[in-house]
Order: C-alpha cells, then sequence, then structure tokens
C-alpha cells in the first residue's frame, strides 16, 4: 500500500511512473487542472483554499471534505497506489497523506505518521484545518493535531519534491 504525494506540476510524470488506481486533487475552488491522467483512475476532486481557519471571501476545508477523503481512501484496496496533490505538495495534500495513514492505523500511531511524514517530505507543513477535521472525524482527541504541531512547520520551499509513504495493511501497526 503506497501513498505517492507531490505538487500539481508533477502529477503526469508522478502517474506515469506509479500507474496508480485511485488519485486525489485538492485544489482551490475555479482552478482549471490540465488533464492529468487517463479515465481509467478514481478521482476526487476536493475544492478549497488552503488555509488554516475561516476567512472571508475564501473557501476552508469542512467536515464533509474531509469525510469525503476518508471514505474515498478506505475504498481504496491499496493493490495500487493512491496518489495525492495539491498546487505546491506541501500543505493540502500532505494533510491528506496524514490523514488516510492514520485511518489506515489504530489509534496510537499517531505521532509516528508525523514523523515519517517528516522524514519523507522535510518540506511538508500538513494544513492544520484539515488534520484538526480528521482527528475529530477519527475519534483521536487531538492526538493527530499535537503530532503536527510537534513536527513544526516544514522547511520553507516553493514547490515540495515528491514523496512516498508505505502503509501497513488497513488497522495493523506500523513497523
Amino acid at each position: 500500500m503506497k501513498l505517492i504525494v507531490g505538487p500539481l506540476h508533477q502529477v503526469a510524470a508522478l502517474a506515469a511512473r506509479h500507474r496508480p488506481s485511485h488519485l486525489i486533487s485538492l485544489a482551490s475552488p475555479g482552478h482549471v487542472d490540465p488533464p492529468l491522467v487517463d479515465l481509467t483512475v478514481r478521482r476526487l476532486d476536493l475544492r478549497f483554499n488552503d488555509i488554516a481557519a475561516p476567512r472571508e471571501g475564501l473557501i476552508a476545508p469542512n467536515e464533509a471534505d474531509v469525510a469525503a477523503l476518508l471514505a474515498f481512501a478506505d475504498d481504496w484496496d491499496g493493490a495500487d497506489p493512491l496518489l495525492l496533490h495539491c498546487w505546491a505538495g506541501v500543505s493540502r495534500s500532505t494533510a491528506a497523506a496524514y490523514a488516510i495513514a492514520c485511518a489506515r492505523t489504530a489509534p496510537g500511531c499517531e505521532a509516528d505518521w508525523a514523523l515519517r511524514l517528516r522524514r519523507a517530505a522535510p518540506t511538508a507543513t500538513p494544513n492544520p484545518l484539515i488534520v484538526a477535521l480528521a482527528d475529530r472525524l477519527l475519534g483521536r482527541g487531538g492526538a493527530m493535531v499535537r503530532a503536527v504541531a510537534a513536527i513544526g512547520r516544514g522547511a520553507e520551499t516553493t514547490w515540495g519534491a515528491a514523496f512516498e509513504l508505505d502503509l501497513p495493511p488497513q488497522g495493523v501497526l506500523p513497523r
């Protein structure tokens, strides 16, 4: 089970190289994505701004968005990779990958996943609102929020580098 995370401008190459069965696009409202992959890939397209709290004139991620993300990932069997992207591959997509990793494992692994995320992606700065919503939906009692806060903001960058997270079978604790 492999999650591939990257910025929009690398998605076509990542899709060609990894042949994902599922694609999650996290983009701003009104943004038009270029054609990314063939139509055989199952795709979830979520549209909200990359903000940590609601702001006038912008659309914040909400519980329905994160519930849709988790449900889509839960339907993924893991036989082929799941590819996630946002504009820069730094905030929305890293938060989504973290949420999926936590959802696929038992409570108590939140800090381990945050550390794995930091090692895989030094620039990752997971969107705190997405993380908080996933934490609430998964019943983690703030553990996900605390774990992401503990790894801190990622290194400054314009674009995140693509990275992979290997997931254990659902429910199995990572080693």
